[in-house]
């Protein structure tokens, strides 16, 4: 504490000495306007020294970093451009020496002299700009250098041109002189960059000691500047600040109410002035606030009497919008303090318009006429003027009527969107039978402008309005209010249907009220209606064709059934089409579609009124021929179906023929009931099927017998699969250009253990209906690939694909599956299709045979000619193979058009790059016709007829010799 007052009192003596020195400058008796004066003259003298010293210092380390570029830095470049010269010099020197063409000389020797001058140039230059007798001298002594460099060098040329002969004539002394002095050159340039780099530094050191000085001296101006600055203004506050804030201070309070504030005397100079009346104008202004505060008190006082017994709340708010008087009752309203409201300007944008809870209410000029409060009273707001421009605010409590007219505008909002969101129409009328509620569905219903209808319309408008709108075709006005007066007579609820001129059917609920006026309720039915009969009609009929189905059948059959006890009987005709799932499969169903909506239109046509016909699904149709007396009327109708489905029809350009074939049982010899009925004609109809479609047959025991056959056969198949009671044989494939066998095609058979060897022709069609072809042919193409794996690796193995296994998206994974359990290369694998496989959806097929192809697969053509459009897909894919079907083979000696067509083949494999091979090879002239016409191989019982596996080595033996198409080979054959 000692040691801090030793130090003030060190530097107070110091601080007045200065003060005073200044005060002796600007005695107490001037003006505040002399002093500020004399203060910025000071301050101003003091910034302009401290800146005159700075840009002298400035300018004197601009002028040695400019000498420093313009003499140092010049002379460097100078030198090092000598250097450059010099060395283009000893270049151009070389290349003239071994010049031959005068031209090149000419032209050399002038770059030469132009390089002469340059350098002498540059070395005067450099001389120049340096600062010191060293780089000088090295500059003169390049410069002699160089000239004796150039006496050698135009000697050296001398000797060189005398010589004539295009080759350096080398003088080793006069080449050691022109070395010796190129060295002398570098060396002196050298040593002329080395001066003038040292001439830089030395300016560069000189630049950096006169900025530290200036820098020195500047710092120390500045503080100095900095301290006088700094007394300055301490005594420019101490002089002029300082009553200033106490006039400033004294101000504030009296303007803040204080009228007690002690107001200090001041100099002689304006501030004294200012001081003295800031005291006489605070005694006059507290004598007016007593006496004016006096007078309040005593009036406000009645006032607050007065309003703290009104049920209202009352608010007076002065000119200023400063609120002067308001009651207990206004306070609860606004949820505030009396004492709180009183002297307090309420205005939106001043912080004194909420209280620190938030919950004072904000008053202003425009007040709305109705506030709310936080807790949800409502008050009513009015005010009026007063004379002296302030406002007198009245509130008033009306929570409850408001609560009242909140429910009921609630209630009006719920009714009014419930009416204007209902899927019925509605009006209400009074006893007067005039309109007093509608809505928009309404109008909607009944195709009636919303404007024409309005409140109090009477009934008739009403309906007026709609029979304009065109609702009601003939009837008239008169016609509906009959109509209603009826209703209403009975005096009670009940609905009605109304059928509009437009087809829609209004669902009219009529209740009576108890003004004994009426409610009615509108329902647009229609699509209900139309939906019921849509289903109706649905369950009882084929969505295809319209026509009726199984379960309509069997109604009409139980019906006619009754009717036949007491008159003729009638006849049940069951029918298919022939070749209908090939055309489903060939043009795809949406054809197959049309045609069975073709056939259904013909089978219409072929019937009377009173006979039914039935569609039972897929391509299965039915018909009940009514009061048939003979049963030749059964055979004539179904000869009729016959022809009229059996002709051709056209869809998109595409001519189709299928046929049918027609099963008739008679009713009630063949059967009493439906079912039997309908069964009866089934087997019939599976019997004309067998016998050769096209045609009809009629029910007979017999039939019932070959139909449970059939289905024996279907649970042999099964079981077959199950025992592993089928085999496969193989047949031999002759290559005709290698003669020799190429490999063998498998072949499915069935040993049944009863029924022995089943033919394919029998239970492939079979296998296919009842789905089991696929699981067969994988087992098949199991079975085949691993005895290939057995035989030499030079033979193939040929299997067919029947259309429905080829359609299976098991295919390919089950060729795969074959040959990795096999191990069987790919390359010796050749699968069969027929033309009906590349028939049926072509860009899945075409994807099938191309993942085939890239697994390695060989794919043949089998059967070809006998389809419909092979040769389109022989452009879409690339076969391996073409398989001649063998009806042309056996035709071919006698028949010249199969002879043809076989050439066309083998011509159009040969032209595709494709093997052909010929199916049904018996005879050694077959074998000699084919292999004349170009065929790659050959197949058939010439060779050898299917066999096991176990005869297969046997077979290799036989033919490993080869066959010779002559007469010897003929009786080697025999023997």
């Amino acid at each position: 504490m000692s040691l801090h007052c030793d130090r003030e009192s060190k530097k107070r003596p110091h601080s007045g000495a200065v003060a005073g020195w200044l005060s002796r400058f600007t005695p107490r008796t001037s003006t505040i306007r002399v002093q500020i004066l004399f203060f910025c003259l000071l301050m101003s003298a003091i910034t302009a020294a401290v800146g005159i010293y700075a840009t002298s210092g400035v300018q004197h380390a601009g002028d040695l970093v400019a000498k420093t570029f313009d003499e140092s830095l010049m002379s460097i470049n100078y030198a090092r451009a000598a250097a450059a010269d010099f060395s283009e010099m000893r270049v151009a020197s070389s290349h003239r020496l071994a010049a031959v063409d005068p031209a090149l000389r000419a032209k050399l020797d002038n770059e030469i002299q132009r390089l002469e001058k340059t350098l002498s140039d540059d070395l005067a230059v450099a001389a120049e700009r340096s600062q010191s007798p060293q780089a000088a001298a090295a500059a003169a002594k390049v410069q002699q250098a160089a000239d004796a460099w150039s006496t050698l060098h135009k000697e050296a040329v001398k000797k060189a041109d005398k010589a004539g002969t295009g080759e350096m004539v080398v003088d080793t002394a006069l080449s050691g002189g022109i070395d010796e002095y190129s060295k002398v050159v570098d060396q002196q340039i050298e040593l002329l960059v080395n001066y003038t780099a040292g001439d830089g530094f030395l300016f560069r050191q000189r630049a950096l000691s006169a900025i530290n000085r200036d820098i020195r001296f500047n710092i120390i101006g500045l503080a100095a500047a900095l301290l006088l600055s700094a007394l300055v203004s301490w005594l420019l506050a101490r002089r002029i600040i300082g009553p200033v804030a106490m006039a400033s201070h004294a101000a504030r309070s009296i303007a803040d109410g204080n009228l007690d504030t002690n107001i200090p005397k001041g100099g002689a100079d304006e501030l004294g002035t200012l001081l003295t009346a800031m005291g006489t104008m605070r005694n006059n202004i507290k004598e007016m606030v007593q006496r004016e505060i006096a007078q309040r008190q005593s009036a406000q006082a009645r006032l607050t009497d007065a309003l703290e017994n009104s049920r209202e709340g009352v608010v007076l708010l002065d000119a200023d919008g400063r609120v002067a008087l308001a009651n207990s009752r206004a306070s609860e309203f606004i949820e505030s303090e009396p004492g709180l409201l009183q002297s307090t300007l309420l205005r939106p944008d001043s912080p004194q318009a909420r209280t620190e809870n938030g919950k004072a209410m904000v008053l202003a000029d425009d007040l709305p006429s109705e506030a709310r409060l936080r807790d949800g009273r409502w008050l009513r707001v009015s005010q009026s003027e007063t004379q002296e421009g302030g406002v007198v605010v009245v509130f008033s409590d009306i929570s409850a009527q408001k609560r009242q007219e909140v429910e009921l505008h609630e209630t009006n909002v719920r009714l009014d969107a419930a009416l204007e969101n209902m899927s019925q129409g509605l009006c209400l009328y009074d006893s007067e039978a005039r309109l007093q509620v509608f809505n928009r569905r309404f109008c909607e219903i009944f195709n009636v402008p919303s404007e024409r209808l309005r409140q109090g319309m009477t009934y008739d408008s009403v309906l007026a309005l709609s029979v304009a709108s065109g609702n009601h075709g003939d009837q008239t006005v008169e016609d509906l209010l009959a109509n209603h007066q009826r209703l209403r007579s009975r005096g009670e609820a009940g609905s009605y249907f109304k059928h509009l001129s437009d087809g829609r059917i209004i669902c009219a609920e009529h209740r009576p009220t108890s003004d004994g006026g009426w409610l009615t309720t509108y329902d647009d039915v229609t699509e209900q209606r139309r939906a019921e009969s849509q289903i109706t009609f649905m369950a009882r009929h084929d969505a295809l064709t319209k026509l009726p189905n199984r379960l309509l059948l069997a109604e009409r059959i139980e019906q006619a059934i009754a009717q036949a006890g007491r008159g003729p009987g009638f006849a049940v005709l069951c029918l298919d089409l022939d070749n209908f799932k090939q055309v489903n499969d060939t043009l795809g169903h949406p054809v197959g579609d049309d045609l069975l909506r073709a056939v259904a239109d013909r089978l219409r046509a072929c019937v009377r009124e009173i006979d039914t016909v039935a569609r039972l699904g897929g391509d299965e149709f039915a018909i009940i021929q009514s009061e048939t007396e003979d049963p030749n009327d059964a055979g004539r109708l179904a000869r009729r179906i016959v022809e009229c489905i059996g002709a051709p029809y056209e869809f998109n350009g595409q001519r189709i023929v299928v046929g049918c074939s027609v099963g008739i049982s008679l009713a009630p010899n063949d059967g009493t009931s439906g079912e039997k009925l309908l069964k009866n004609a089934d087997v019939a109809l599976y019997r004309a099927k067998t016998d050769g479609r096209g045609i009809w047959r009629f029910f007979e025991p017999e039939m019932d017998a070959a139909l449970q056959r059939r289905r024996a056969l279907e649970l042999d198949l099964r079981e077959a699969m199950e025992k592993e009671q089928f085999e496969v044989y193989y047949q031999p494939i002759y290559d005709l250009r290698l003669d020799r066998i190429s490999g063998f095609e498998a072949l499915l058979r069935w040993n049944h253990p009863v029924r022995g060897m089943v033919s394919p022709d029998q239970f492939i069609p079979v296998a296919e209906e009842i789905g089991l072809i696929i699981p067969l042919g994988e087992w098949v193409l199991k079975r085949a690939c691993e005895r290939a794996a057995l035989w030499p690796g030079d033979l193939k193995i040929a299997i067919n694909v029947s259309s429905v296994q080829f359609r299976s998206p098991r295919l390919v994974e089950a060729v795969t599956t074959a040959l990795r359990l096999s191990q069987l290369a790919p390359g010796r694998v050749e699968l069969e299709i027929t033309e009906s496989v590349l028939l049926t959806n072509s860009a899945e097929t075409l994807a099938t045979l191309h993942q085939l192809r890239t697994l390695g697969i060989r794919i043949a053509l089998d059967d070809f000619g006998t389809g419909y459009s092979s040769l389109s897909y022989l452009r879409s894919f690339p076969f391996d193979k073409l398989k001649i079907d063998q009806s042309f083979v056996g035709d071919l000696t006698a028949d010249e058009g199969s002879k043809l067509i076989v050439r066309a083949i083998v011509s159009l494999g040969k032209s595709l790059g494709m093997r052909t091979t010929a199916e049904g090879v018996r005879t050694i002239q077959q074998l000699n016709d084919v292999a004349a016409e170009g065929c790659s191989e050959a197949q058939g019982y010439l060779f050898s007829k299917p066999v096991p596996d176990t005869e297969i080595g046997s077979l290799i033996l036989k033919w490993r010799d080869g066959f010779r198409r002559t007469a010897s080979g003929a009786r080697s054959l025999a023997r």
